[in-house]
């Protein structure tokens, strides 16, 4: 991924919707949750499972962030199963959401063909927090 899109995706003013985010302190999608809004970032938690973590609202659904936000948010990260990115991908595309960050392990063949095939920018392969906030020097 070249470092322009990076760049872009890592804008301060981008609204993030994280998908997969957890209460469990030991898990990825606690410590990148908290990384990324350590880090300053407008993100907000999506896991039908928690009503808050660490105090902030959590989103049953992509449906009920864009309903609350009455907009889109600028893009996605997911750090969920593939199965599951598969279905959110498929959300992406119904709420005109363009780019989607799919953590390590959270990507599939099938939801990177899915956005190609509908235009929705995709970063996978690489950690946003390891492999893109840090080498940027914001963490």
């Amino acid at each position: 991924m070249d470092e322009e899109t990076i760049k872009k995706f890592l804008s301060e003013n981008n609204t993030i919707g994280f998908i997969g985010a957890t209460i469990q302190k030991d898990k990825w999608g606690y410590k990148k949750y908290k990384q990324m809004k350590n880090a300053g970032y407008e993100i907000y938690p999506i896991n039908p499972k928690y009503d808050k973590i660490d105090g902030d609202r959590c989103y049953n659904s992509l449906k009920d962030l864009v309903d609350f936000l009455q907009k889109k948010p600028d893009y996605i990260i997911t750090i969920v199963p593939p199965k599951v990115t598969e279905k959110v991908v498929e959300q992406c595309k119904k709420f005109n959401i363009d780019k989607i960050w799919m953590q390590p392990g959270s990507e599939s063949e099938k939801a990177i063909n899915f956005c190609n095939e509908n235009r929705i920018e995709v970063v996978y392969g690489i950690c946003i927090v390891v492999d893109a906030l840090q080498k940027l020097n914001k963490t």
